[in-house]
């Protein structure tokens, strides 16, 4: 009787993880996932409008920067998104998965915009300013600090706390307006338009340009402050393994509560440039989405702050050239977040090849 040995088959193919990747061929892959999203965008607008897909995308460029006040904004837009995702950054790199960041910036807006309205008889403009600048990081520090001393404590989940704390934020800002606008509206108007106190007051004549130099700095010091400092290095051994954190001497429990009380500031910073360096009001649409959108820009950049620049640009550029598109072609603005949803994509999608590579096999029995 003769005995059949039994071969094993081999995958034709198997997921390796990339132990590291050289950083040109990184953003290589990254070009060509953009390069065939345009091809895969402009398949879509030919299909559902007929339109010439380079016009839509001459129409989309001129969105951002078809003249020097779309510029500004554009500019305006990168840096508070880009300010928000630093915000979020140490905390993610931690591994505290901070989804709040909505609401510390609604705080830190609210309190700047209650500067205005108690605090501005007989005071300079600049010493308001400095006031509202001051209210509105405690607000933030103490928004992020309640999560995070649950969590270090406690051991509570982050991610449903910091959520629910955007919610409580958005019911205090929704009263505090009620209580100031009597007609009953819920519609806050412009705060102290005839004086412009607790304005910012534009630099060269640009409105926005303030903001746009505190994030470019904050930018740069954030990059020194994860890479370099001694804080950023308890922050990294910490995401990586909070025992590792524990047996080389590091106080898990202080990294967590100061490094949220960075995130904090940051954000009531944010909330402080946008009433009084934007909008110069507040509403429970402050940040207008950021919060979250910031996620997405910090995880792109794999919390690098310098990288953070390239990946805020791409969605703010994505999202006023959308816009455009919508406003140009008289189209749906469905249509116009289809585009952006399916460049986003194959942005993220794009981060699968560079974290693994494929291995195909010639040879598929093994005897």
């Amino acid at each position: 009787m003769k005995s059949h040995e039994k071969g094993t088959r081999e995958p034709l193919f198997n997921i390796v993880k990339r132990s590291d990747i050289v950083w040109w061929k990184a953003w290589l892959i990254r070009t060509l996932a953009i390069v065939f999203a345009l091809v895969v965008c402009a398949l879509v607008i030919v299909v559902l409008t007929g339109y010439n897909p380079l016009q839509v995308y001459t129409a989309m460029f001129k969105g951002s920067f078809g003249s020097k006040r779309k510029t500004m904004v554009l500019l305006q837009n990168l840096a508070m998104l880009l300010c928000i995702s630093l915000a979020v950054t140490p905390a993610f790199k931690m591994r505290f998965w901070n989804l709040g960041a909505e609401g510390q910036v609604l705080v830190g807006g609210l309190a700047s915009a209650a500067c205005m309205f108690y605090v501005k008889d007989g005071m300079s403009n600049a010493m308001l300013l400095v006031i509202m600048f001051v209210a509105s990081i405690v607000a933030g520090i103490i928004w992020a600090v309640i999560p995070a001393v649950f969590k270090a404590k406690w051991g509570t989940n982050e991610s449903l706390f910091t959520l629910m704390m955007n919610y409580v934020a958005i019911q205090l800002v929704s009263f505090f307006i009620m209580f100031w606008v009597p007609n009953g509206s819920s519609v806050m108007g412009i705060i102290n338009q005839s004086t412009e106190s607790g304005w910012i007051p534009n630099l060269f004549g640009q409105k926005y340009l303030f903001n746009i130099i505190v994030v470019a700095v904050l930018t740069a010091v954030m990059f020194i402050y994860l890479k370099y400092s001694k804080h950023g290095y308890e922050i990294s051994v910490v995401g990586e393994s909070e025992n590792t954190a524990r047996y080389i001497g590091i106080n898990v429990k202080k990294v967590i509560i100061r490094t949220m009380m960075i995130s904090g500031a940051i954000c009531g910073l944010a909330g402080f440039l946008l009433v009084a360096g934007t909008n110069h009001t507040v509403s429970k649409n402050l940040a207008g989405g950021m919060g979250f959108t910031a996620i997405m820009v910090s995880w792109l950049a794999k919390f690098n702050p310098i990288l953070m620049v390239i990946t805020s640009f791409l969605i703010v550029f994505l999202q006023k050239g959308a816009g455009e598109i919508a406003m140009t072609f008289r189209l749906n603005e469905s249509v116009s977040d289809i585009l952006t949803g399916i460049i986003i994509f194959f942005i993220i999608g794009c981060e699968f090849f560079i974290n693994y590579k494929i291995n195909i096999h010639s040879k598929h029995k093994e005897g």
